[in-house]
């Protein structure tokens, strides 16, 4: 069973920058697919970034390539998500989700954290 758990949501002006942690439990965190989503009430939910790490390849959703970077501290089993330049359209509910499978992109993911929101003010 693996857990996740999301920080670093908050309120931030439009431009600003915000850094999202998932904390991933520790015994099964080696060589799997963790990946950070994002969901507003009524909408789909949408594909932000997925690192793998094993070897941290990192892939992005297409709204926010170039604004976003996902990145790993393996001694400290956490994936963190780096978001600048934030815009009014990306908020939204953040979650964090592992799965033991690779590649990373368009998978079924098991495990999932609670959630942390982020709103962005224009």
């Amino acid at each position: 069973q693996v857990q996740l758990v999301e920080s670093g949501g908050g309120s931030v002006q439009a431009g600003g920058s915000l850094r999202l942690s998932c904390l991933v439990s520790e015994y099964t965190y080696s060589k799997k697919c963790v990946a950070w989503f994002r969901q507003v009430p009524g909408e789909e939910r949408e594909g932000v970034a997925t690192i793998y790490t094993g070897d941290g390849t990192a892939t992005y959703g297409d709204s926010v390539k170039g604004r976003a970077t996902i990145s790993q501290v393996y001694d400290n089993n956490t994936v963190y998500l780096q978001m600048d330049s934030l815009k009014p359209d990306d908020t939204a509910v953040y979650y964090c989700a592992a799965g033991i499978f690779y590649p990373c992109r368009g998978r079924e993911y098991r495990y999932w954290g609670q959630g942390t929101q982020v709103t962005v003010s224009s």
